[in-house]
């Protein structure tokens, strides 16, 4: 089958058919620098295929990202959703589809899509846990490269500018070396599909720490800004949140005074250390949850955005709507504005559109 009969046979190709978009046959080499030094992307994350969720995504979330002034939307989703329970090398089109058209949407409204495994084979940070063991079992880690050549494979030709892998969402527990051995597995699968790719890996411990044995291997990194975690967590039940006091910016955990400084010198300085090694870095999640008093999200949220923007790294919130984001977050602290049906939180707008 011709490249471009098999775009036509896809949502993908018929959405960019339908909108008058290009079919573009490969990405130029000249993309592959974008690895050593990402576009400031900024934008959030969107959950409809996150955890046992399985919905299609909408087109009105990336339009009003837009329309706000964003230009990037990072997908974390449940593998299982499309992979078949008796057979883990069989794919539901049916699913793939609608991720097709996610990217679709994306290149539409001038949105940057980047995929990422969430919960992968073998691996995640969510319940309940994967029965195999990524970074030690064998078949999980063929059955990840199998999906993300699979992917790779699908959107050939999708501008590096426009779409991006995000391999496994902040491993955790396990050593540099073999979270390596693992993400050159999958990268050299993804580069045997489509040389020119732009592939994201997140930090160590939970996308806290950069891997310097990856530094080499023409990808970027993605780090996170839930520090610190007592602020950004305050009340979550998914977390032991119950013993954090009610939390303040600078907050003063009784041992130490955490505040802008702070997070320069142990959330911004070991990151920079790897850009200057020629590594994009992307804040791939970050965000206050609901629990949180507003006005402490507020005045903690514009000194780490200001941290990012003297860096020139890009970010994504958890999340676009609910009770991290800006729309519909359900604070009780908070004048909201109506905006297409949702309730807007216009003060946290307006700081992220300044930033």
């Amino acid at each position: 089958m011709k490249r471009r009969e098999f775009l036509q046979s896809t949502a993908l190709g018929a959405a960019a058919l339908l909108s008058g978009l290009p079919l573009v046959a490969a990405a130029p080499a000249e993309q592959l620098p974008l690895a050593k030094k990402l576009p400031r992307w900024r934008g959030f994350n969107l959950l409809e295929k996150f955890n046992g969720a399985n919905q299609p995504f909408l087109e009105s979330d990336f339009e009003s990202i837009h329309e706000l002034g964003f230009d990037f939307v990072r997908l974390p989703m449940d593998y299982r959703m499309w992979t078949a329970t008796d057979d883990p090398y069989r794919l539901n089109q049916g699913v793939l589809k609608e991720i097709d058209q996610a990217v679709a949407f994306g290149r539409k409204h001038s949105v940057h899509v980047n995929l990422c495994l969430h919960r992968a084979p073998g691996y995640t940070v969510a319940h309940p846990p994967e029965k195999r063991n990524l970074w030690e079992d064998e078949e999980a880690q063929k059955q990840f490269s199998f999906q993300w050549a699979q992917f790779a494979a699908r959107y050939q030709g999708v501008p590096a500018l426009q779409l991006s892998f995000n391999l496994v969402n902040e491993p955790g527990n396990v050593s540099a070396e073999k979270y390596a051995k693992v993400v050159r597995g999958a990268v050299a699968a993804i580069r045997g599909k489509d040389a020119q790719r732009l592939v994201i890996a997140d930090g160590r411990q939970w996308g806290t720490e950069p891997v310097l044995e990856l530094a080499d291997l023409g990808i970027a990194q993605s780090t996170r800004g839930y520090a610190p975690f007592p602020l950004t967590h305050y009340k979550a039940s998914w977390v032991n949140s119950g013993r954090f006091p009610r939390p303040t910016w600078p907050l003063n955990d009784g041992r130490q005074t955490i505040d802008r400084k702070w997070l320069e010198r142990n959330q911004i300085a070991v990151w920079k250390k790897l850009a200057a090694q020629g590594v994009g870095v992307h804040v791939g999640e970050w965000g206050a949850y609901n629990k949180t008093p507003h006005d402490i999200v507020l005045r903690w949220a514009a000194d780490v955005l200001g941290l990012w923007r003297d860096a020139g790294w890009g970010w994504a919130m958890w999340n676009f709507r609910g009770p991290f984001g800006i729309l519909d977050s359900e604070r009780d602290d908070v004048r909201y504005e109506t905006f297409h049906g949702h309730r807007l939180d216009r003060a946290l707008l307006d700081l992220l559109q300044r930033s």
